[in-house]
Parts: C-alpha cells; structure tokens; sequence
C-alpha cells in the first residue's frame, strides 16, 4: 500500500477491522435494534469490508512483487514459487 497512486493505509490494522467487522454482524443478526441503529451499523460494517479489502489487496501486491522479485532472481526451476 505504498504506490503513490494508492489510498493512505487504513488507520486500523486488518485484525482490527475483522473483529469489529465480526461484532458488527453478531450484532446485527442478534437483532433487537431500531431501524436507525441497525442502518448505521450496516454502514459501518460496509467501511470495515472494505477496509479489509484495502488490506487484502495490499498483502496480494506485496505478495505479487515478492514473487515476480523471486522469479528474476533464479530462473531454474520456474514450477516452484519459494
């Protein structure tokens, strides 16, 4: 999540962002809430989603680089990737 291009990292690790994300839908499946508290909270679950993503997609281009780096380096045996 480093490209100039990227959004700035999400202030919370992904760790963070699931377990909330996870509370959030306990929460909204336990039920028991007004229409605007189970809306905000729907809300708020999408922001954590997709902070989640943004983690995810960074760890898959951190990844990708490592790899794409690896195969540069040794071309002898191109089946394995580690």
């Amino acid at each position: 999540m480093a490209d100039k291009g990227a959004a700035a990292e999400p202030k919370q690790s992904y760790e963070e962002c699931r377990e909330e994300l996870t509370d959030v839908v306990r929460r909204l499946e336990s039920g028991g809430l007004s229409l605007k508290d189970s809306l905000a909270l729907w809300e708020r679950g999408e922001e954590l989603a997709k902070t989640c993503e943004q983690w995810l997609e960074g760890a898959r281009a951190t990844m990708a680089a490592a790899m794409d780096e690896r195969r540069g380096e040794t071309s002898e045996d191109e089946e394995t990737p580690f």
